[in-house]
């Protein structure tokens, strides 16, 4: 249990200090924060409340987005990724969450999109370096890869990752997205130590209208959760294991009840 993580993007609607609360009294060490509501919140004072709780962050969720062709658009893409590095180093973790970003407006070129994503990480990876954060690339489901990330593997994430030293670019292992992918084991082991997060839902059908809101809860779908855990392990990741579920039905429940639900649910099937 010294491993789990609640992404608090799994309780939505929850204020962060009930997040932090319900983490601390459970008696855990981590938890995952998202910018657009620690921003909210204040960064520092974000810091300060998960540090007087005894707790430490697992990852900041998302930065990246590097796929633009304006110039000014790109420009302002790479300072908000600085400042996401910045905010990262705040809250004391070493870990900022990339999605790449989807193909530009009316583009089909998707090689091109892949070059920005490179490029965007070149210019970021030493700043990175210097604050004590790793860029962690995370290849989401090939569904997203028009409109939200052009990194559709953990093999194409590695190939991206590996023209940099680990320190400064690793990978995320999210079993949502990769858990599909014959060549998913072969994958982990090849990333070793640039695997700096494994993040757990289940892949549920019917999926719905928005499917970027289809994760359900361990247990409820297809994924074999334990077995990407040992193989993260066995790959040499013992780091926190995040549970990130994007479920509006989960957002709209009591967060206390989520909570526990969430807990249980990861004993039962990641351990």
């Amino acid at each position: 249990m010294n491993r789990y993580s609640l992404n608090q993007a799994t309780t939505k609607y929850w204020p962060l200090e009930d997040v932090v609360g319900a983490s601390a009294k459970a008696g855990l060490e981590w938890i995952g924060l998202w910018r657009e509501p620690i921003q909210e919140y204040g960064v520092d004072k974000a810091a300060r409340l998960v540090a007087d709780a005894g707790l430490k962050v697992s990852s900041l969720c998302r930065s990246g987005f590097f796929t633009a062709t304006d110039p000014a658009e790109r420009k302002a893409k790479i300072e908000d990724n600085r400042r996401a590095i910045d905010e990262a180093a705040t809250v004391g973790t070493s870990v900022l969450v990339l999605v790449s970003g989807g193909l530009p407006a009316g583009s089909r070129d998707l090689d091109g999109a892949r070059g920005m994503v490179r490029d965007g990480l070149a210019e970021l990876a030493p700043y990175a370096e210097e604050r004590g954060v790793t860029l962690a690339v995370e290849a989401l489901h090939p569904m997203f890869c028009s409109d939200r990330c052009v990194v559709s593997s953990l093999g194409g994430a590695l190939d991206l990752a590996e023209q940099f030293p680990a320190s400064q670019v690793g990978v995320i292992v999210d079993a949502y997205h990769l858990w599909w992918d014959a060549d998913v084991y072969r994958q982990i082991e090849r990333a070793g130590e640039r695997i700096v997060s494994y993040q757990v839902s289940d892949w549920v059908v019917p999926l719905p209208a928005d499917t970027l809101l289809g994760r359900g809860l361990m247990g409820d779908g297809s994924i074999e959760l334990r077995r990407l855990r040992e193989a993260c392990d066995a790959a040499g990741y013992d780091g926190p294991i995040e549970v990130e579920i994007f479920n509006q039905q989960l957002w709209d429940a009591p967060g206390q009840e989520v909570f526990d639900l969430a807990l249980a649910r990861y004993q039962e099937h990641v351990l």
